[in-house]
């Protein structure tokens, strides 16, 4: 009789383990109540992890566990808990803890955490609290996972004071502890602190506070401190564990140190999706689009599947080259992949197709899109702006205004490009105004004092743009000064040069092009002394001309030509065999036109 009933009784909790809806349970807990099956232990704890992820009615569960006696085991109840708090209904966990305790039951040092960790993921600091009172009433407070687990979920539920006072009040930290703060300040941006935590350890970092501190350096651009971290990271067992190396690639790609990025990548013996994701969005925030596409490549020789996070990248780039038909092809492969359209995918297109000249693709884009963001909304109104399209630039701006969304200073930006492309002065006028009024208080950047000077010296208000660029909080740029000089020679303002050269003797610009425009403005009014003196500076600067460049793509692969460089390529002699067959062609068709 016992062996047919543990037979059974092994057969049931098998039964439990593959049921996934509460009907089949029930029928299975008819069975458990006819072979007095129900308050076995085993039993109980496959039933409580059944519920945990099943079940979301708590009074089911209830019932079920009133026969068990809590004497016996904590598990069942503990088990129970923690299935509720990982689910999708976490504040069900605190109401079995309730029940539970009315019931009898007496927690223990894996009870709170459960509970704590169920609070965290609806934010319920009272309830953090709270149970953080009962576990020094009972005296649970003293166990370090009861502890770490404090300090975990208060920093997650935002209260990183409240983090750094049960910190403090640990007697014995470990590892968990260190980085249960650490991560803490990391993910509420208090990055300053997290590295004087990490700076203060008196024990070893696990791999979770190398990929916490690692973060926090890329957020704030310290390398140093992040290469010192590397170093200490490859002295450890887990230092070259791959979530630790796309931790330091992250963050060297962060500092825009794309030699060390682009060094830790190919040290990556087996590289993941996240590894192609640092390096190839890296690469285009670091405004090398001609890498990342190149590597985008290599990773799709190599079998990986391409992400929305990556294709978003890779458009990004295409938009940054302005290499239309590989910015299509991934709008192919987005659709024939069926990958999910997200905001992201969708303002990566509109940007793309934009700056590629589509403009009626990326309204169509943007008209299509489900809900939009304030990225979305600068995308086109920027393309409409670059494009030439400027009252229709100011028309969506009005839009997005009626849409109940704030403009940013990009929004501003691009409503101000538009207005200079148009040559809409009095609307440039009033709209940046409108940005530092109150009811945006919005500061303006460098560039849009381009924007607005580039505007005014288009329109010939040399005098106008003078003023402006004297009310700046900072120095002009090369493009501030490049558009005073086009002015210049428009206007005929030479007097302006002679102040200009000097500013230029002080200033360490490194662009050719200043130089260049001020040297035609003298050579022009045949002011030769002048022209040697901005040639003799840019010698002493050591400033050559940049030379013009074209970039195209064969078989995947970015070739770029320079002005003057006949040699540099590796199938150089192969392109001037064919040149010179082609200009033969046409030397030969057109002798051939003259005859006819």
């Amino acid at each position: 009789m016992n062996k047919a009933r543990d037979s059974l009784k092994w057969v049931l909790l098998d039964f439990i383990h593959r049921c996934n809806d509460l009907r089949s349970f029930k029928q299975i807990h008819a069975h458990l109540l006819t072979s007095a099956l129900v308050a076995n232990d085993l039993v109980v704890t496959k039933a409580a992890s059944f519920f945990g992820k099943h079940v979301t009615d708590v009074h089911y569960p209830c019932n079920f566990l009133k026969q068990f006696d809590w004497s016996l085991s904590s598990f069942p109840c503990n088990l129970l808990i923690s299935g509720y708090a990982a689910g999708q209904l976490p504040w069900a966990a605190i109401l079995i803890y309730r029940w539970a305790i009315r019931n009898g039951f007496v927690p223990d040092v894996y009870t709170v955490p459960a509970v704590l960790k169920s609070c965290s993921k609806f934010s319920g600091i009272a309830e953090v609290r709270q149970f953080h009172s009962v576990a020094v009433k009972t005296g649970l407070w003293c166990d370090i996972y009861v502890q770490n687990t404090l300090v975990h979920v208060y920093s997650i539920s935002g209260d990183n004071v409240g983090a750094g006072k049960v910190f403090d009040d640990i007697l014995v930290r470990d590892v968990v502890s260190w980085t249960g703060l650490i991560s803490g300040y990391v993910k509420a941006g208090l990055f300053h602190d997290a590295i004087a935590l990490f700076l203060r350890m008196d024990v070893e970092p696990n791999v979770a506070t190398f990929v916490s501190i690692l973060g926090a350096c890329g957020k704030l651009c310290y390398l140093n401190l992040g290469k010192g971290i590397h170093g200490l990271a490859l002295k450890c067992p887990y230092g070259v564990e791959l979530v630790v190396s796309n931790a330091v690639l992250d963050m060297y790609m962060k500092c825009e140190s794309v030699t060390d990025a682009r060094k830790m990548f190919d040290e990556i013996p087996e590289k993941d999706i996240i590894s192609w994701t640092s390096i190839i969005g890296g690469l285009v925030q670091c405004e090398c689009p001609k890498e990342s596409l190149d590597l985008f490549c290599e990773m799709q020789g190599l079998g990986f599947v391409p992400d929305g996070i990556i294709l978003t990248s890779v458009l990004s780039a295409c938009a940054s080259l302005g290499l239309l038909d590989f910015g299509r092809w991934v709008h192919e492969y987005i659709d024939s992949s069926r990958i999910k359209w997200d905001v992201h995918i969708g303002t990566a297109l509109v940007d793309m197709y934009a700056k590629c000249g589509c403009i009626e693709m990326a309204q169509h884009i943007f008209n299509e899109m489900p809900s939009k963001n304030i990225r979305s909304w600068n995308a086109y109104i920027g393309g409409l702006a670059i494009n030439g399209h400027g009252q229709e630039a100011l028309k969506q701006f009005g839009e997005l205004i009626e849409s109940g969304t704030r403009p940013n200073e990009v929004t501003f930006l691009a409503v101000f490009t538009a207005c200079s492309h148009s040559g809409l002065v009095d609307e440039g006028r009033r709209y940046f105004n409108q940005m530092t009024s109150p009811r945006y208080n919005l500061t303006p950047w460098l560039e849009h004092y381009g924007c607005m000077v580039d505007l005014l010296c288009r329109a010939g208000l040399v005098g106008e743009a003078m003023e402006l660029i004297k009310t700046m909080p900072m120095p002009p740029d090369v493009q501030i000064l490049g558009a005073l000089l086009s002015a210049c020679n428009t206007y005929g303002n030479v007097g302006f040069s002679q102040e200009m050269l000097k500013s230029l003797e002080n200033f360490e610009y490194q662009d050719s092009g200043i130089y260049v425009l001020l040297s035609n403005l003298y050579a022009t009014n045949k002011k030769w002394a002048e022209v040697r003196s901005v040639r003799r500076l840019m010698k002493e600067k050591g400033i050559s001309k940049t030379p013009g460049s074209s970039l195209i793509r064969v078989d995947g692969k970015s070739h770029e030509f320079l002005v003057g460089d006949n040699n540099s390529h590796p199938q150089s002699e192969d392109i001037h065999v064919l040149l010179n067959i082609l200009a033969n062609q046409i030397y030969l068709e057109g002798h051939l036109d003259t005859l006819s």
